[in-house]
Formats: C-alpha cells, structure tokens, sequence
C-alpha cells in the first residue's frame, strides 16, 4: 500500500505539471538506468537459485567455486548480497549526477516525487541486503541446517521478489514513461 500511495503520488504530479516532468525527465541517463536495473532483476533469479539450495538443506557449496551447479544458499546469496549493493551503488551514482544537473529533492516537484520514490525503494532494498546478511550469519551459526532456517530464506526471498517487482514497475513509470 505504502508503494501505492508513492505511484499515485508520482501520477498526481506529474498530471499537473506536464512540461516540468518532460524537461527533467530529459536529464535520466537511461542506458545506466537500464544496466543498473538488469542487475537487480538479474539478482532475483540469483536468490531464486540459493532458495532452491536452501530447499535442498544445502547452505554452503559442494565442489569448487566455479561450479555453479554446486553451490549452495551462502554462495546464491552472497551474490544476490552483491548484486544489491551494486544496485545500490548505482543509484548513488545516479542520484550525484542529477544533483549536478541540478536535480535534487527541493528543486522542484519532480525532484521530489523522484527522490521520494527511488529513495524510499532504496531503503527496501538496503532492508533486504541486511536480511541477507542475517540469513547467511545464521546458516553459518546453525550446527545444523534445516527447515528452520530453510524456511528463513524462504521468506527473505518473497521479499527480494517484492523490492524487484516494485523496482520493476518504478523503472517503467520513470524512465520509460517519461
């Protein structure tokens, strides 16, 4: 609901304010958009393969590093942990840039509804980086893995699909439909 409220928002004024949207809309530097949001859906399919592992009791890697088919959930989600933080890292990157086009989160109700929204999925996505942490901790803690901590990563990863999803819906309300 929350995400809903921040999509209506964003509709509301962009509604009322059509030639401010077009000329800062022009300032988004799609390509890196683009990139950076291929890595972040890229890392669900990443989570998706350690909860296959993490159903297979299998949280850590059954051969070398670069047998994929071997690895288990610590491997997937050290990824995934990876591929987050290169997300966010990107937005960082990309929030610099619009604030040196003068873009920021006072300059107008465009950098407002922007950095509202991009921030606040930015902290889910933080959120979600630090649910990893804690799941792979526990892996390595638990003498033994079972469905206990199966059933964590289960969860951690319902919600790295959700941040996606969002993220998803974002990207095409921002940068495609401009």
């Amino acid at each position: 609901m929350f995400f809903a409220g921040l999509f209506a928002m964003y509709f509301t004024l962009r509604s009322t304010s059509g030639d401010l949207w077009a000329e800062e809309t022009a300032k988004l530097n799609f390509p890196f958009a683009l990139v950076n949001t291929i890595v972040l859906v890229a890392s669900s399919f990443t989570c998706q393969m350690g909860v296959f592992a993490a159903e297979r009791l299998e949280p850590r890697r059954r051969g070398g590093v670069f047998q994929f088919t071997r690895w288990g959930m610590n491997e997937w989600f050290i990824l995934t942990f990876l591929m987050g933080g290169f997300f966010v890292a990107g937005q960082t990157t990309e929030y610099a840039m619009l604030v040196s086009e003068h873009v920021s989160l006072s300059s107008n109700a465009y950098g407002s509804a922007f950095y509202i929204t991009t921030g606040f999925h930015g902290l889910h996505v933080i959120g979600g980086l630090i649910a990893f942490l804690f799941i792979i901790g526990r892996a390595f803690a638990a003498k033994k893995f079972g469905h206990f901590e199966a059933t964590s990563a289960i969860v951690t990863s319902y919600y790295w699909h959700f941040v996606d999803v969002v993220w998803i819906g974002l990207f095409l309300v921002i940068y495609v439909l401009k």
